[in-house]
């Protein structure tokens, strides 16, 4: 198969009534991956799916990202056919924390005769390959003799850096060490890990470790993924094709600017000289923090995106944590190359939604979307969520839907019906049945239902039982092949 093809095994996020979370297949050429594994990937690929796989890559921690992360090492460790590690790509810092994450599943376990307790390596589970560049300092123990330890900031040397360069800050809350860093160009303490972007020299090395296939690259950008755990965005090239995953993340230009161009002051509860002494502090780092972004970070933010098909996470409002659907317009997305995700469960949008179970194709630069045989381009008016199904409108005078804003948000309503918000247009809704379109239905005792033969029949039910009729599916009319 050529080019990138993304079928969409869950798009809901961890707080969704319909479930499933997140997760993909990939094809990339003839290579296979799964990207992130928050769905239940037995029941939707099964054992035989899964050997196929050449690697699983995860953009960050949250269980809605990662959650068969250890069913998966167990199932490629322990099933008997299979008895090989699982191959994982990820960037340092998220190897680093699904390490943290998965010892209490994996570093114990039987022998092979059952008869005694071992401790397992989690390294022995997994097969490794790292994308994005390594950390040049990190926090790590130093033995300092006489069977005592302490934390310090090295370098991949093992040196010790002194604290006018770097310090630890540990909170007394969480006494969890982060690192506090003077950039030598600012000359202000940052935090590393979110103020530089993958391209820093001065805090990472060059090596970018591109996961590089026969035709095809994976690489890890961090420049416009802002999402608080450690987290990345990951670009797929293929040819001509570029898509990038965003993950999780807060896109928004004027809060970038505001992150690189405000200056803070610190909140020093010392001297200036006890603190440019201190090689660790107890206390919040963002009260030490100085500056939460670099400039050469936000223009790599903003460009991020430049040539590309995303995938992007989407929330209604107020979600701190990603992007709020009415702040698109301060986005660097482009409509016409987006397809948003994790959307909510009622949901009404003007962009292409992501729909768990859908197969989508990269093609000149655009998505479309592979039903059977056919390729069909994205060129509804509008989508829709609800309970668990899935809908698309065209703009009609005639409509029976009429589209709302509200708040910052679409909403969908019959046309007779009436809304606190200002009409824009009507719509004929369909209703999506396996790629195929079909008129909403309004009636309640009427569904449609997909036969064994593919066809579609709407039944009608009554006192005496039912009744059903095959329907046309409006798709081709509406969206002309590509």
């Amino acid at each position: 198969m050529d080019g990138i093809t993304v079928h969409v095994l869950g798009d809901h996020g961890p707080f969704s009534r319909v479930g499933k979370s997140v997760g993909y297949r990939l094809q990339i050429g003839q290579s296979v991956f799964i990207l992130d594994c928050g769905t239940p990937l037995f029941q939707q690929i099964g054992g035989h799916g899964l050997k196929e796989i050449e690697g699983l890559i995860i953009t960050h921690c949250h269980d809605d990202h990662k959650r068969w992360f250890t069913d998966l090492a167990l199932f490629f460790r322990y099933a008997p056919d299979m008895r090989k590690k699982l191959r994982l790509v990820a960037t340092e810092a998220v190897y680093n924390d699904l390490k943290e994450a998965s010892i209490p599943a994996l570093t114990k376990g039987l022998s092979d005769d059952s008869k005694t307790i071992t401790d397992v390596a989690f390294e022995e589970f997994i097969d490794y390959r790292i994308i994005g560049p390594r950390a040049r300092y990190r926090i790590a123990e130093r033995d300092e003799g006489s069977g005592k330890f302490c934390l310090a900031i090295t370098d991949r040397q093992g040196n010790a850096m002194p604290p006018d360069i770097a310090k630890i800050i540990i909170n007394p809350e969480t006494r969890k060490p982060r690192m506090l860093f003077r950039d030598p160009t600012y000359g202000e303490w940052i935090e590393p890990e979110s103020f530089y972007s993958f391209s820093s020299s001065t805090f990472y090395e060059e090596d970018k470790n591109i996961y590089s296939g026969d035709d095809y690259t994976i690489e890890a950008i961090n420049a416009p993924v802002w999402h608080g755990v450690a987290c990345t965005g990951v670009k797929i090239k293929k040819d001509e094709e570029t898509l990038v995953f965003s993950s999780d993340t807060v896109n928004d230009k004027i809060l970038w600017k505001q992150l690189y161009s405000e200056k803070r002051p610190q909140k020093l509860r010392m001297s200036k000289m006890e603190f440019e002494s201190a090689s660790i502090i107890y206390g919040d780092v963002n009260d030490f923090i100085e500056r939460i972004w670099s400039e050469e970070r936000y223009a790599e933010a903003i460009n991020a995106f430049k040539d590309a098909t995303v995938i992007h996470d989407i929330s209604a409002r107020n979600s701190i944590v990603h992007t709020d659907y009415e702040r698109l317009k301060n986005t660097n997305l482009n409509r016409e190359r987006t397809l948003l995700a994790q959307c909510p469960d009622r949901f009404s949008s003007e962009w292409p939604l992501c729909n768990s179970g859908k197969i989508y194709t990269v093609k000149g630069g655009r998505f479309y979307e592979a039903v059977g045989e056919k390729s069909y381009s994205l060129n509804a008016d509008i989508y829709h969520k609800e309970e668990g199904k899935y809908y698309v409108g065209y703009k009609s005078d005639q409509g029976r839907c009429t589209i709302y804003i509200e708040k910052g948000l679409l909403k969908l309503i019959a046309s007779d019906a009436t809304s606190a918000g200002g009409p824009l247009f009507k719509v004929d809704l369909y209703e999506d049945i396996s790629g195929g379109y079909y008129p909403a239905l309004d009636e309640a005792n009427a569904e449609y239902f997909k036969r064994s033969d593919g066809k579609v029949e709407l039944l009608k039910f009554n006192d005496r039982g039912s009744t059903g009729i095959i329907v046309e599916d409006h798709r081709p009319r509406l969206a002309l092949p590509s």
